[in-house]
């Protein structure tokens, strides 16, 4: 094997070194266990990348951003009275979808 296949080899997986204990009913367990075997993952991986999923939508969902005052006040002003749609737009929105006509 090449030196450079075997270096991206073990870049790819990293040692997991750090543990995360969670305490569970023995009914959520019975509940990942199952949902686990779906996925064809051991119940350490399911739970892994369900809560890394979770964990990244929430942060995503919560980024900040800050203005100063007279950029805020544009910004609710703009909120507070979209752009009125055109015509194209409107008749965009009024005609049937292809599978309805």
């Amino acid at each position: 094997m090449s030196q450079t296949a075997s270096s991206s080899r073990s870049g790819e997986r990293k040692r997991k070194d750090d543990i995360i204990q969670i305490r569970a009913s023995a009914q959520t367990k019975v509940l990942l266990n199952q949902a686990a075997a779906l996925r064809g993952q051991k119940l350490s991986e399911f739970m892994l990348e369900s809560a890394r999923r979770q964990a990244e939508e929430t942060l995503l969902d919560q980024r900040v951003f800050f203005l100063d005052p007279e950029a805020h006040e544009r910004f609710l002003a703009m909120l507070d009275s979209p752009a009125k749609p055109s015509e194209a737009e409107r008749q965009r929105l009024i005609r049937k979808a292809p599978w309805q006509e």
